[in-house]
């Protein structure tokens, strides 16, 4: 491509409403553009990498078997009615109505579609497995869209869905997916973790993410080096120590602490570090069956290939169990963080979780929220963290306004609780696998695969006759990776403060051709035309900076649009018959004969 021919310019200023480097790197060299809240116009550069995704993710899922196929974005209600999600997803679902009155939505997932197409197709337990995918827009209505495509209303996805008439063949098509989206990855040159994550609302048996590693990530990942152990941190186990409860020491004490709620203001006034304080949350209790809080609290939320689970952040404040259930006690260690996954899991509490009110806390336990503490919460479940239940004298709340309590102990000055994992690690706990340490790293979600199950099959009635002609219920798995994210997680990987650093495999051009003085000599002119010729014709994508801009122009919009490789053609260079060539990480130049660009440059670009 000629760059003169090329209408889009690069932007030195930093666009105000980017937020993360991706956002504004790529607005800065015209990768997109802004058409609206959380939907983006992709301009030629930005789609040459975009297609370039798609395509190693495509030639992966066909090298693995499975069956490309494209299903309508507009889906009918009916579908999303039949499998109970129509009520359930709630308002990140686009809800259309056409001039007959009838209803759609703008698919964010087409787990219904998919299964509605095996449900006609599939007759015989003869015809699985089977794996379909697709590459296609998607909408979900993001209350606030943030991070240009990192997290935008409209976006590309490659969902996938297989087919199997047991868990053996679902495990194995898992399995098949699981190494087709690692090549995709190490393809992409991509530092990733594969990581175990929580099934979430969609539910399954097994279910893990492929993190692109990168400081700006959203998602917390844990980590062992030592044993190849990986783990979003809403799923990472929190063992118990392995050292027995301190005896204890000291005598039970009441501790005036007026105005003193936070665990830094008890630490500050009680005079102890936070590891050594306790602290009590009080939450929903589980509604009991028939009950008028369980029928409002049936929806499971927005679910589908390559949506995240919910997390510590999704915990909110609700009516607890007016008549329904008694609220829980989560009894943790000062230094720790609740984790919300973990917690709504355990026997009697709500889930999706959630945080009793003041007014609640308060008939609960007699106490304002600020100086609840486990002693005396008669009629309570209490639930402590491992990690809680291996102080001894430590401090709490004492269930009464501005008084907390020192020198505390389990079994002496109140019951042994409920032990539990209700934390999130952190760095320097040990590995679930091996006993390594543990570190905290952050990651970008761009893949996340499922061992589905039966929840769609079934409310579809999706069967196949088995060997003795009875109807089978298909198990499913689901396979999502978000393609358009995939190019801003790459970015946020790949840079540094001059701009874009592309692997090369997704980059939209491999190399850019720079001459100097391009205008007036008509030798630099002659060598760049002819070698432009010959690097193309080999095959090689260039972008050919043809344009009649100074030296200094020319290599900053090199460095921003990032492509890795780098040849100056200067009326210098010519005439000791050489030409400069500059790796888009490297700190400098290096000169090369130009009789040999050709193999020079395929050298470059075969490491």
């Amino acid at each position: 491509m000629l760059l003169s021919q090329y209408p889009i310019d690069t932007v030195k200023e930093t666009p105000s409403e980017a937020e993360i480097v991706s956002h504004r790197l790529m607005l800065r060299a015209g990768l997109i553009r802004r058409l609206a809240a959380g939907i983006y116009t992709w301009m030629p550069f930005g789609l040459r990498s975009l297609r370039k995704v798609e395509t190693i993710i495509r030639e992966e899922m066909d090298r693995a078997g499975a069956l490309e196929l494209l299903m309508p974005a507009i889906q009918p209600a009916e579908l999303w009615q039949e499998s109970g999600r129509w009520r359930e997803y709630g308002p990140e679902l686009l809800r259309l109505t056409d001039r007959h009155e009838r209803e759609f939505v703008f698919g964010p997932t087409h787990e219904e579609v998919i299964t509605d197409i095996a449900r006609r197709e599939l007759r015989s337990y003869r015809q699985l497995p089977v794996n379909f995918y697709q590459i296609q827009l998607k909408f979900r209505d993001e209350v606030r869209p943030r991070f240009g495509v990192m997290r935008a209303r409209e976006f590309i996805m490659k969902d996938a869905y297989s087919f199997h008439v047991d868990a053996a063949s679902l495990a194995a098509g898992y399995a098949a997916m699981r190494e087709a989206y690692t090549k995709m990855f190490q393809r992409m040159r991509l530092d990733f973790r594969v990581v175990q994550a929580d099934t979430g609302a969609i539910g399954g048996t097994a279910s893990e993410e492929f993190q692109v590693l990168a400081s700006s990530g959203e998602d917390a990942i844990a980590v062992c080096d030592a044993d190849g152990y990986a783990a979003n941190v809403e799923l990472a186990a929190a063992l118990p120590p392995t050292t027995p409860r301190p005896a204890a020491r000291e005598s039970l004490a009441r501790v005036a602490t007026p105005g003193a709620r936070t665990i830094g203001e008890v630490s500050a006034a009680v005079g102890v570090p936070p590891k050594r304080c306790l602290k009590t949350l009080i939450v929903a209790g589980a509604p009991r069956a028939g009950s008028a809080a369980a029928a409002g609290d049936a929806g499971a939320g927005p679910t589908g290939p390559g949506t995240a689970a919910p997390g510590t952040a999704d915990v909110g404040t609700a009516d607890v169990g007016t008549a329904a259930a008694p609220p829980v006690a989560l009894v943790l260690r000062g230094d720790h963080e609740l984790n919300a996954v973990k917690a709504q899991k355990l026997p009697g509490v709500a889930t999706p979780l959630r945080m009793a009110s003041a007014a609640q806390i308060e008939a609960a336990t007699g106490s304002p929220p600020g100086f609840i503490g486990p002693r005396g919460l008669s009629g309570l479940t209490v639930y402590a963290d491992h990690a809680a239940l291996a102080l001894a004298d430590f401090v709490c709340g004492a269930n009464e306004r501005d008084v907390h309590l020192s020198g505390v102990n389990w079994g002496r000055d109140l019951p042994e609780p409920i032990a539990a994992d209700l934390r999130n690690v952190v760095d320097g706990d040990p590995s679930p696998k091996a006993g390594g340490p543990l570190r905290i790293v952050r990651g970008i979600e761009v893949g996340h695969i499922f061992q589905l199950g039966r929840k769609y099959s079934e409310a579809l009635h999706a069967t196949v006759l088995d060997e003795s002609g009875s109807p089978l219920t298909m198990l499913m798995g689901c396979y999502g990776i978000g393609v358009t994210r995939i190019v801003a997680a790459a970015i946020e990987q790949n840079h540094d403060e001059r701009g874009i650093i592309w692997p090369d495999p997704i980059a939209p051009f491999h190399v850019v051709l720079v001459p100097l003085n391009l205008q007036k000599s008509a030798t630099v002119r002659t060598v760049a035309d002819a070698l432009y010729a010959e690097l193309t014709a080999a095959g090689i994508e260039v972008l050919y900076d043809d344009r009649d801009e100074r030296p200094g122009v020319k290599f900053a919009d090199a460095e921003l649009l990032g492509i890795g490789h780098r040849v100056v053609i200067s009326e210098r260079g010519l005439a000791a018959d050489t030409l400069e060539y500059r790796q888009r990480r490297a700190s400098s130049s290096e000169n090369f004969p130009r009789a040999r660009a050709l193999e020079f440059l395929r050298e470059r670009l075969q490491r």
